[in-house]
């Protein structure tokens, strides 16, 4: 079944041609969002995953962004950025992050794993994947 996918990331061509890989995936683009204000507005599109950058154009907002999204709408959040130090121990609710760039093949197998946690949890998570 298709996802919801929600990419927040404010670097536009890494944003667009992630859309595009997860709609070749056969999942749906949420829509992208580079701020705060409109990663919010989204989210309240019925957003299965998102996946979150740390630096973004209203600056460090992605792991309150992050933390937003799995508190307040109860979506499955992953970091993919160039900066996975910045996100410490981790964020509140979130699950993991995984280190930019991200190649297609790991973009797959890492929806695959979010979107069927609850199916399987013994499942191991990509080997990319740093959880939290």
């Amino acid at each position: 079944m298709p996802a919801n996918i929600l990419i927040v990331e404010d670097e536009y061509l890494i944003a667009t041609e992630m859309c595009d890989v997860v709609e070749d995936l056969g999942h749906e683009c949420a829509g992208i969002a580079d701020d705060t204000p409109s990663a919010i507005r989204l989210a309240a599109t019925n957003v299965d995953v998102a996946l979150v950058d740390v630096n973004l154009s209203d600056g460090v907002t992605g792991p309150l962004i992050g933390e937003r999204l799995a508190k307040e709408f109860g979506i499955k959040v992953v970091f993919i950025t160039a900066n996975p130090r910045q996100l410490g121990g981790g964020v509140e609710g979130t699950l993991g992050a995984v280190s930019k760039p991200v190649e297609v093949g790991l973009l797959s197998e890492l929806l695959d794993y979010v979107l069927n946690l609850e199916d399987d949890d013994h499942r191991p998570p990509p080997e990319k994947l740093e959880l939290f």
